[in-house]
């Protein structure tokens, strides 16, 4: 196992760590597979095929997966306790559990498992529920020839309570307001086209939130699931955004944020949010501060 996951257990853990199996552990899988709807099909497509022994499929890609508000406009909503609840339990999860994410990545550049396995432990990890990313998910546990196994999904009901931290969230207040602050930092998640305006963006507007910086998410990881590169090069990579006293990181719809925020708490930063309606939302509202560098 590489040296750097010694030194954050609560963040990564290893294949060989995981074939050892402790007790108490589930493994949930939140492989995506996107259609046009916005609806996961990676059960069918994916899951039923190949999978970790005792994994369950837990759908947190769809708009309105088990971590989403499922009344809310736009897709990927923070979730209520009770939707955490009803999830985790229909997962298996009990009190006590250690869950371990893991997800493959079916369609490069499209299906990206990091920013599943991240916003899943994101949201989790701040619902009061230990969790850990497998490093490198199914695709290293099938290189080192784990154990497959194929088949629907399927677990007994859990009984776990989720117990909510207050931070970890940001609306476009608080991004009003750390833009403001001396002390605080916006950082964009995205790739540098879209940040520059050269992509087209999701919304009416294209380009990042005046005043952010940007850390495109794809540059802290080796691959697209779940593989970070090591800490010592991933805090090269955050540069001086380490020493903000505030970070809020925002992408399209606070997915891909969730890969930086992720990175920052493993590097030891105690103050970031993830601003929940990102660009989805920004865009959509020209009240607020944005800048497209493509249109001259």
């Amino acid at each position: 196992m590489p040296d750097h996951l010694y030194d954050h257990p609560r963040h990564l853990v290893s294949v060989g760590w995981l074939a050892d199996r402790p007790e108490g552990v589930r493994v949930l899988d939140v492989t995506a597979r996107l259609d046009r709807e916005l609806v996961n099909r990676s059960h069918d497509a994916c899951f039923v095929d190949a999978h970790i022994p005792g994994a369950v499929h837990y759908d947190v890609a769809s708009a309105k997966g088990v971590l989403s508000d499922p009344d809310a406009d736009l897709p990927w909503m923070w979730p209520s306790e009770d939707v955490v609840n009803a999830g985790l339990r229909a997962a298996g999860v009990r009190d006590g559990d250690l869950v371990v994410l893991t997800a493959s990545t079916p369609r490069p550049g499209i299906d990206s498992g990091t920013m599943w396995c991240t916003r899943a432990w994101w949201t989790l990890t701040r619902m009061g529920v230990p969790a850990v990313i497998l490093h490198g998910g199914n695709e290293a546990w099938f290189a080192a020839g784990g154990a497959v196994e194929s088949g629907p999904s399927q677990s007994e009901t859990g009984t776990v309570t989720v117990s909510p931290r207050d931070g970890g969230l940001a609306d476009a207040e608080d991004v009003l307001a750390a833009l403001e602050a001396g002390g605080s930092c916006v950082v964009d998640a995205l790739s540098r086209d879209n940040y520059e305006g050269r992509d087209p963006g999701y919304g009416p507007r294209r380009g990042h939130i005046t005043g952010a910086e940007n850390v495109p998410y794809l540059d802290l990881i080796k691959a697209e699931t779940a593989a970070f590169k090591p800490v010592a090069e991933i805090q090269r990579l955050l540069g001086d955004v380490l020493d903000r006293e505030r970070v809020i990181t925002y992408c399209g719809g606070a997915i891909a944020a969730t890969v930086v925020a992720f990175c920052l708490d493993m590097c030891g930063h105690d103050d970031v949010r993830v601003y929940d309606g990102s660009l989805m939302e920004w865009s959509r509202r020209d009240d607020l501060p944005m800048i497209d560098p493509s249109s001259g």
